[in-house]
Formats: structure tokens, sequence, C-alpha cells
């Protein structure tokens, strides 16, 4: 049976992290004549503007235990059983030839009426560790993509090793040729993940205003912060003489990655996989909070290459964190070797690894 035409349902929740691998099946899928539909919450989005205008959107009213009073948490399953079968009536309508999970408590009803309807169905996993909602389905697909490998799995339960797909937009820039700093325009770029990071809008401005004023004169701070943060971060730099463009998200971070001599990034899977693709040096601070600490897990690969600095979040203080910024920005051949270092462990083929599971999986040849 030809593949044109075909259906492919997309469930991913409210992050960039899940909506990002999302975005890049979606583009190769419809370039391969395949229909993409994407199931996402209200959360998720806010980062559909970037998909194709060809792959249908439908937000689903989504519940989670880790929100809302008690009334709320008793109304969860609820409303999840309500979207299971939601999902089940319009699969049997639209009969899609596969449903994709990118995790994410909103692909919760796709995935649960995939399962029921003995559809064809993948979970991508983006970090070194199953998320939640994974966990729950990873013993229910019939393939698990793996962003981070190796990647923590349940007993008897194998993955592939795809890596995280990285939209259109960041394998435009792949393997951009890297600038090493010096005394011209630099730029620094610094990132806390889609919702922002108030512990990077704390310590980095700081940081930076203490480097050498030998530094601080061709550097240009491009800064994304918290809607609460944004005016203090702006200030700052400003009384320090710093040139900075803060804002509360950027559209176009790709292009602002690289161009950049440094990195400074939560190492969230996304980032990891953009900063690994395009090749730049970074300072990566995992998220302390993160689930089973995913974000050192997804650190390491860069880590272990020479091609990022992990600090950990409780580690973080100003005068290391200069230490570390004068380290690379004052040795233009370590930060050329920390870019190449950081392209030899991109995956810029995951969309294609990931492309081919998803053809294999809905024709039933696993």
């Amino acid at each position: 049976m030809s593949d044109v035409g075909k259906l492919l349902v997309i469930a991913a929740g409210g992050t960039g992290g899940h909506m990002f691998p999302a975005q890049a099946l979606a583009e190769a899928m419809l370039d391969r004549g395949w229909q993409v539909k994407l199931t996402t919450d209200a959360r998720g989005a806010r980062y559909v503007g970037g998909f194709p205008d060809a792959v249908e959107i439908e937000v689903i009213d989504s519940a989670t235990f880790a929100r809302g009073g008690i009334i709320a948490k008793l109304a969860v399953p609820f409303r999840i059983l309500s979207g299971v079968m939601s999902a089940a009536l319009k699969f049997r309508r639209s009969k899609p030839a596969i449903v994709v999970g990118f995790g994410g408590y909103p692909s919760i009803p796709a995935m649960a009426a995939a399962w029921c309807l003995k559809l064809p169905r993948i979970i991508h996993e983006q970090n070194g560790v199953l998320g939640r909602v994974n966990q729950i389905f990873a013993t229910r697909v019939d393939a698990i993509a793996c962003g981070t490998w190796p990647t923590d799995l349940p007993n008897g339960v194998s993955g592939h090793d795809i890596g995280n797909p990285v939209r259109s937009s960041v394998l435009d820039r792949a393997g951009a040729g890297y600038i090493g700093p010096g005394d011209y325009p630099m730029e620094m770029l610094v990132i806390g993940g889609s919702q922002g990071a108030t512990i990077l809008s704390d310590v980095v401005p700081p940081a930076v205003a203490a480097l050498p004023h030998a530094i601080i004169t061709h550097l240009r701070v491009s800064h994304q912060a918290r809607e609460e943060d944004l005016e203090r971060v702006e200030t700052y730099y400003a009384d320090h003489g710093v040139k900075a463009d803060v804002q509360t998200f950027f559209t176009d971070i790709p292009a602002r990655m690289s161009e950049a001599q440094l990195v400074v990034s939560r190492s969230g899977a996304s980032s990891v996989a953009d900063i690994s693709v395009i090749g730049r040096p970074s300072v990566l601070i995992p998220y302390a909070a993160a689930t089973a600490d995913h974000q050192t897990a997804n650190a390491r690969g860069l880590a272990e290459a020479g091609a990022a600095v992990v600090i950990q979040e409780q580690d973080l203080e100003v005068e290391p964190l200069t230490e570390v910024f004068c380290t690379v920005l004052g040795d233009a051949a370590k930060a050329t070797a920390m870019a190449n270092s950081a392209l030899s462990v991109g995956k810029p083929d995951a969309t294609e690894r990931l492309v081919a599971l998803v053809e294999t999986v809905s024709s039933k040849d696993v």
C-alpha cells in the first residue's frame, strides 16, 4: 500500500521539549505525502506557530494530577476517560495509519485510544529517562524511539537509538561555520528552556558583568527570561554596560545560536539536540527538579565529548561562572575545539531515522 495520503496522528504535551521534535516529524511526513494531525493542549498550542499550515491542529482539554485543588484532582480520571473515548471515536472515522506520542499528559487520550483500537503506535522519548506518561505506554507500544542514548527502559523493553529530531530551521543551520571568540563582535545566547529559568536570570547577568572589559566591549547577550524577570534583567545589563537583547521567548533561536560564540542553557533534550546539530560550545545547567535528574543525563554526551561545561544548579555561582565564560571566550582555539566536539555527537539525521521507524511500524513490519 502506498504511504501517500496515510494519516499520522501526533500526540504531544505542552512544552517545547515535546513540541519541537513533533514539529520536525510533521514536516518530514508531509514531505512524503502523508496527512498529519497534531493533538495537544492549550500550553502546547503556543508552539504550533512553526508547524506547517497543512497540519491539522486539535487542542484538547487535558488533565493532570499535578495541578489544581482536590476537586480538580478528583475530576482528572473522568476527564481523561472522556478524552480517550472522544479520541477513539475520531480514530474510528479517520483511521490513522499510526499514532506517535512525544510525551506529556495531553498525549494520554490519543495513545490510550490507539492502544484500545490496536492501532500501530510509537512513543518518542527525548530524555535519557522516560517521562511519566511514556512510562505508562512503554510496554504498550510497537516501538520506542530514544532521543538520548542510552535511555533507561523497563526490563525486557528495547529501544531504537534515533536521536532527537530538530526543526527544519535548525537543520538549515546544521554545522554552520563557527567563528572563535576574538576582538570583534561576539554573541552569547542564554536560554532557560521554553519556560525560561529564573536562576539563570539571577546568576548569568552578574557573571557576564564581571568579565574583563576587553570581552564585554565586543559582547552582545541574547537572554531569554521569564516575564517576571524581564525588566530587572534588562536593567542590570544596561546599568553594567552590557549590550543585551532580553525577551521572554525567541522565535529565531536557531539563527541566534548559529551566530553565538557561547550558549548558556538548561540541558533539556531539544536544547541539547540543537546545540549539537549546529555545533556550539555550551555551559549547561541541568534543571534540578527534573524527573529522575534526566537533564543531567541529557548533558552527558556533550560533556564527555568536551563540548560543554556542566554546572549543577546548586553549584551555580557568579564567580565560578565568570571564570568559565573567560575560559571559553578568552581562548579561540579551545572554543573552536568545543564547537567541533559538539558536532561530533550531533544526530542531524534523527528525523530521517524516526521517519523510517514510523513507516516500518505503520506497515506492521516490526
